[in-house]
């Protein structure tokens, strides 16, 4: 699948076609079917934070270049479903609530500046609190017992009113210009197409392995060169954004673990990484790690990877693909970092102990899944295996790290998502990138 983007050509076509066939949501608004006036658009802007994809802006789309110094954080209200598929039963989907707005600003296409200074431009890019409890993209798809898939809502139901003026930029570049759509009650559903910061960016293809289908997302360096050689990072997710159908790219949106490599801010470092991270189906960990490693094998042969630094990360049921490949192919990854994950058996670790694969482990102390000691028991067992292989209980340690995060760590009370403390300890995904380099 290709990435699909939102281009301004795209974005005029759909804006003159909503303001040609819908005379009577522009009267809604008071403008009166006046021709030339009226909301053209409003398109969603999302973002992935810390524990998700959410709506971190919306963009609205008016008719002409809109003057900005009549615009304040008061010009429109955008309200949102409180619905967090973390916490919340799906009927929450209903319930809603108002959104902060933190800056309003003029653009010339639908994406967030990020000094948050206006230019020339049709839309309106009303900037939005992430700590709000609205916006939450990724929810709760299909679920067999207690062990629930996600998936990324097709139907997002942020909404719009405007509650001043809105006017066009003056021809002199003074005064408030005409007015382009006047204030109104309306509530103005989402009509662009949605705009995806960074998961957009996102290849997402299918890969076919003994008749089952791997999804899989990736991302290439802005620059990719195939003369040079990348450190690539295979992101392994928890067991609900595994693929189950319906939910392909949820997990590129359910938390900042794929998307993270992207960032400086996250990694600390302005090297060039690829990701990969595929949707094993949930049909038992020897087919899904193989799966996993044969795509792993493919497209190492497509792009260009260096072989010596290789490195996965894993999220909770993700872990034992992990713990199943490196046992299979011992020093199949230059570094592993396993996020709540299953215990790694003694037989696995002796296996994995005949290359020293350096291992950093990170677990909640109040993990209400799968608790604490199964972080405590593969730490223990990794470093007697590696004793076991040759060396000194202080060298074993230091290549087989462990770090507990009490829940004070969690900026959402999620204890058993530790991703979000382990990623926002910047040393550790540091850590990762520098082994075998």
């Amino acid at each position: 699948m290709t990435v699909r983007r939102r281009t301004l050509s795209a974005a005029i076509a759909i804006g003159l076609a909503a303001t040609a066939t819908a005379p009577a949501a522009v009267a809604a608004d008071g403008n009166r079917g006046r021709p030339g006036t009226g909301i053209t658009s409003v398109t969603a802007i999302t973002q992935i934070f810390t524990f998700g994809q959410e709506v971190a802006a919306v963009a609205v789309e008016y008719p002409a270049v809109v003057n900005p110094r009549t615009l304040d954080l008061g010009t429109f209200t955008v309200s949102d479903s409180i619905y967090n598929f973390r916490f919340s039963p799906l009927e929450d989907l209903a319930t809603r609530a108002d959104r902060t707005i933190t800056r309003v600003y003029t653009n010339d296409e639908a994406t967030i500046d990020p000094d948050g200074t206006s230019e020339p431009g049709r839309f309106v890019i009303i900037e939005l609190d992430p700590a709000d409890a609205g916006g939450n993209t990724v929810m709760r798809s299909t679920c067999s017992g207690f062990l629930c898939y996600e998936k990324i809502n097709p139907d997002l139901p942020t909404e719009v009113v405007q509650n001043e003026d809105v006017y066009a930029q003056p021809g002199n570049g003074q005064g408030r210009g005409r007015v382009l759509a006047e204030a109104g009650p309306t509530s103005h559903p989402l009509s662009g197409e949605t705009v995806n910061l960074l998961a957009d960016e996102f290849h997402y293809e299918t890969y076919l392995h003994a008749g089952m289908a791997v999804p899989y997302a990736y991302h290439l360096p802005a620059d990719y060169d195939p003369a040079r050689e990348y450190p690539l990072v295979v992101v392994l997710p928890g067991w609900g954004s595994g693929y189950n159908g319906v939910n392909e790219g949820v997990q590129v949106a359910v938390d900042i673990s794929t998307t993270a490599w992207l960032q400086e801010e996250w990694t600390g470092s302005d090297e060039d990484v690829i990701v990969l991270s595929p949707q094993t189906q949930r049909v038992g960990t020897d087919a899904e790690s193989a799966a996993m490693v044969a795509l792993l094998d493919e497209f190492m042969g497509r792009f260009s990877v260096d072989g010596g630094r290789v490195y996965v990360q894993t999220f909770s049921w993700g872990s034992t693909l992990a713990w199943d490949a490196m046992a299979d192919r011992p020093g199949i990854f230059a570094g592993v970092l396993i996020a709540a994950g299953f215990p790694v058996s003694a037989a696995q670790a002796a296996l994995i102990a005949q290359d020293l694969t350096p291992v950093w482990i990170t677990h909640g102390t109040n993990d209400p899944v799968l608790p604490v000691t199964f972080g405590q028991t593969s730490v223990q067992v990794l470093r007697d295996a590696y004793v076991a292989a040759g060396l000194d209980p202080a060298a074993a340690a230091d290549l087989v790290r462990y770090t507990e995060f009490p829940p004070e760590a969690y900026a959402v009370p999620d204890y058993h998502a530790v991703v979000g403390p382990t990623y926002e300890t910047q040393s550790i995904l540091a850590w990762l990138l520098a082994q075998g380099d």
